[in-house]
């Protein structure tokens, strides 16, 4: 992944660097949509019965396209509310949110459809920031704690539409390069000296986007 990463680094670098002569072209906008994420908890013994949970994002994002070649960059600073949802060691359902400052950076390559839409493919990584979170609290230990992770990188890979050089809409899958949470201070020994782990997390995110150009 750091691989991965480090090659669009470059990219973008070089993209930049022949703005002048290409003539690119620069915009900015708004962009929102919905966080559909799911957990997956790593070396957890307790069945925590991971479920879907639906968070959004919005806010303003600018972008850089050399036509021509059909080469772009854009990035955005993103207010989002993010989460899971599973059933905790009581049986009881547990819904925990984290809102957060995200700025994505994609490279975007496009394919013309006419002069009315095209077409795109997006990769870059995406760096959040918590600004606050959920206290969960395990009445089995009588402790609280604060599970996520104060910053997060992670991996944006995604594809969508640009219609009448202003509309764009997409779909992203975010692929999170380390934990977003992390639950080993709720590990717990029953009565029967069983110890119950309930690991690490991470969250499977599905972003829906659309986004204005002015």
């Amino acid at each position: 992944m750091k691989k991965i990463i480090s090659t669009l680094f470059v990219a973008v670098t070089l993209m930049f660097a022949g703005v002048q002569s290409a003539q690119a072209q620069f915009g900015w906008g708004v962009k929102g949509g919905l966080n559909l994420q799911k957990a997956d908890f790593e070396n957890a013994t307790a069945n925590l019965n991971p479920e879907n949970f639906t968070g959004f994002f919005i806010g303003p994002m600018a972008e850089f396209t050399i036509p021509i070649i059909g080469l772009g960059v854009d990035g955005a600073l993103l207010y989002s509310q993010s989460g899971m949802s599973f059933t905790d060691l009581d049986g009881a359902d547990e819904t925990l949110k984290s809102h957060s400052i995200e700025i994505p950076v994609n490279l975007k390559y496009s394919i013309g459809l006419g002069s009315l839409a095209s077409v795109y493919a997006a990769a870059g990584p995406q760096f959040a920031f918590a600004l606050s979170q959920d206290e969960w609290k395990n009445d089995l230990k009588n402790y609280k704690s604060k599970p996520f992770k104060k910053s997060q990188l992670s991996l944006n890979l995604g594809v969508g539409v640009k219609l009448f050089s202003h509309l764009q809409a997409g779909v992203t899958y975010n692929i999170p390069l380390g934990d977003t949470a992390d639950f080993e201070d709720f590990d717990y020994t029953d009565t029967t000296g069983t110890l119950w782990k309930l690991g690490t997390a991470k969250n499977k995110t599905w972003k829906v986007n659309v986004a204005y150009i002015f």
